[in-house]
């Protein structure tokens, strides 16, 4: 088993953490939260002072921080906690961030002489807790071996996508899929409703039918209609709309340096953008509230 240190134990990170601990191996885990850290140690996860305690002699140190910010504020600084690591660690950062810092990240590293992959997740909370998580992972063969007993007590699913920052690259095209989705099932569910369509005959057509999607199961707009959906639980959040309006930006900026303009994506992102401005603590799919006033 391995030493693993854990920096932030957020809603995905503390149940990941959690994990790592059934699986037998030895967990440090740090948040600048001391709600976190209590809701942590509550759950079995072993909290330590500092990132640089959760890192000191660590083989293997996990990130789940919100923003690119704040992984560079805590990794890539000159006091950086990846000093404290064993020698030839890795670091497996999971966090949905810009490119060019998931790049930063791996330049740090490489002067440190410690491997390190960006390691965004699909699969929300439920699959943080199941430890069914899908990874998408940017960074050589050689790291993604080490990273590969942490990888196995979290996630049901790791793909290597390509080398630095591609990790970051696959997680944001595929959260612009996911809100393009989101946004086509609410207009699709208002536009039926208005036109003497129950939800609930739409729902049996579009899941047997060429408009099935992923969206459409997990994070179906209205209640009745998926049993333990956000919409059954007033939009308590699965994935809060705030996260969404994040990864959508952070598409969008990967778009715009690669020349590629987002029709589609750019619609989707408008939206979310609008309720994450007034509910963004709701869950993802509440963008039917949107469309409802718009409409």
């Amino acid at each position: 088993m391995s030493t693993v240190g854990f920096v932030g134990l957020g809603n995905m990170g503390r149940p990941m953490a959690v994990n790592l601990v059934k699986a037998g191996h030895e967990v440090r885990g740090f948040d600048i939260a001391e709600a976190a850290r209590e809701q942590a140690h509550r759950a079995g996860v072993p909290v330590v002072a500092s990132a640089d305690d959760a890192a000191k002699g660590a083989d293997i140190l996990v990130t789940m921080l919100p923003k690119g910010e704040h992984v560079r504020e805590v990794l890539c600084g000159e006091l950086t906690p990846l000093k404290k690591l064993a020698p030839g660690a890795v670091v497996v950062d999971s966090s949905s961030i810009d490119v060019p810092t998931a790049l930063e990240l791996h330049s740090v590293g490489e002067r440190l002489g410690i491997h390190v992959v960006d390691a965004p997740v699909s699969g929300g909370v439920s699959g943080a807790s199941a430890g069914t998580l899908t990874f998408m992972i940017g960074g050589s063969d050689e790291a993604i071996a080490q990273s590969r007993p942490a990888l196995d007590a979290l996630g049901a699913r790791v793909f290597h996508v390509g080398g630095p920052g591609a990790g970051q690259v696959a997680k944001a095209c595929n959260q612009m899929v996911v809100g393009a989705s989101l946004v086509a099932l609410a207009e699709a569910f208002v536009m039926a409703e208005k036109l003497g369509l129950s939800p609930k005959n739409l729902f049996d057509v579009l899941s047997t039918s060429s408009g099935d999607c992923w969206a459409l199961h997990n994070f179906t707009p209205l209640p009745g209609l998926v049993e333990g959906s956000a919409a059954d639980n007033g939009y308590a959040p699965k994935f809060a709309a705030a996260l969404l309006a994040k990864d959508l930006g952070l598409a969008a900026t990967a778009a715009e340096s690669a020349g590629v303009e987002l029709v589609v994506g750019q619609g989707a992102r408008r939206v979310v953008d609008e309720l994450a401005s007034t509910d963004g603590h709701l869950d993802s799919s509440a963008v039917i509230k949107v469309i409802n006033r718009t409409a």
